[in-house]
């Protein structure tokens, strides 16, 4: 049960300032209610609030956090005959992305703090450092996997 046409994917145009396309997904992924200019606002002070704490360039530990919290297996649910076995598998590159956004991004929005460009800057640095929210979340996902591993047999 498939269906006959898979989407396009859609082009995402690098940001003005880096030049970066991860950096532009992150802003279209965290803005709200169309408000890009704020959120490109927001995640530009987060990346200079790095490069200040860190003494690194802000873009770099923001490439190496997403890749330290993208996940590498993932369990996914597959009914055989009547039950329901979550089914390790590994991500898809896109998705990896797309999650260790999603993860960081929401990590930042739970995270204790004062603006959103110290929470942001907050989460990204301990994820490059492979701590923090987000980090915690890739693991919980890897521990479920190898849980599950004894299903993996049921690949799709």
């Amino acid at each position: 049960m498939s269906r006959r046409l898979k989407p396009e994917k859609r082009v995402t145009n690098p940001d003005v300032r880096f030049n970066n396309v991860h950096l532009q997904m992150m802003i279209n992924r965290i803005m709200l209610n169309g408000k890009k200019s704020t959120v490109t606002r927001h995640v530009y002070n987060a990346i200079d609030l790095i490069s200040e704490r860190t003494g690194k360039e802000g873009i770099e530990v923001f490439e190496t956090a997403l890749k330290n919290v993208s996940p590498m297996m993932e369990v996914r649910p597959r009914r055989i005959g009547g039950a329901t076995y979550q089914v390790p598998m590994e991500v898809a590159p896109e998705r990896r992305v797309t999650l260790a956004m999603r993860w960081i991004i929401t990590a930042s929005r739970n995270r204790a703090g004062k603006s959103f460009s110290e929470k942001l800057a907050g989460e990204l640095m301990d994820a490059a450092e492979n701590q923090g929210a987000s980090i915690r979340r890739r693991e919980e996902t890897h521990k479920m996997a190898e849980a599950n591993r004894a299903f993996s047999h049921f690949r799709m």
